[in-house]
């Protein structure tokens, strides 16, 4: 579990491709400080298991599954990466509960700056559409957003300077993909509402991660 607070950018360090999965390694530091094998740490909004570390990476084994249906696919060495350490009792609850587990992939679609501030658009898959509200969460990357605006196959957010400044989002170009998860409250009313509600769309083969 965890909160979409960004704690650091890492760095990948290597991809090594093995047939239906990789081994993805990045370059740390604070979430190392107190990283065990078996812990989760969130990378771009997946939560990974760490399986392996050294003084200043660590690596983890990223499935077909993952690569699939997340933007992992096709990292580089030397991509810039959100790194966040799963939550404890004491933990901060800055931002809004995340799974780490990544619901579609949408894409970057317009940047507009301002003095102060950016406003971001991003496409949304169809599915995703009922579980986001103005002023509502969404994950984008692993960092935990307010929408601005829910609209018909897309949302926008704001991006403050220090949102910019510490994580990929403020790289991120036009027709970047990005990972999106939406609000787990959300996902359970439905649930408990079923009997209520109108089925779901139906979802397209890599839409759900």
């Amino acid at each position: 579990m965890f909160t979409g607070i960004v704690e650091e950018l890492g760095t990948v360090a290597a991809v090594e491709d093995q047939g239906d999965a990789i081994r993805l390694t990045i370059r740390a530091a604070t979430v190392l400080e107190d990283a065990a094998l078996g812990d989760s740490i969130a990378v771009n909004g997946c939560c990974l298991t760490v399986a392996g570390r050294e003084d200043d990476t660590w690596t983890a084994d990223v499935m077909q599954e993952t690569l699939d249906k997340t933007s992992l696919r096709g990292v580089q060495p030397g991509d810039r990466v959100n790194l966040e350490r799963a939550v404890t009792a004491a933990t901060r609850l800055g931002g809004h509960i995340v799974q780490g587990h990544v619901d579609g992939v949408g894409e970057v679609l317009r940047r507009t700056p301002s003095e102060h501030w950016e406003l971001v658009e991003v496409s949304l898959p169809g599915h995703l559409g009922r579980y986001l509200v103005d002023k509502g969460s969404i994950t984008v990357d692993g960092v935990s957003l307010t929408v601005v605006e829910a609209g018909e196959g897309s949302f926008t957010v704001s991006l403050i300077p220090e949102t910019l400044a510490r994580t990929t989002l403020g790289s991120r170009q036009v027709g970047d993909r990005v990972n999106l998860e939406a609000d787990v409250i959300a996902k359970h009313v439905e649930k408990l509402l079923a009997g209520h509600l109108p089925p779901a769309p139906a979802t397209t083969p890599g839409e759900d991660a």
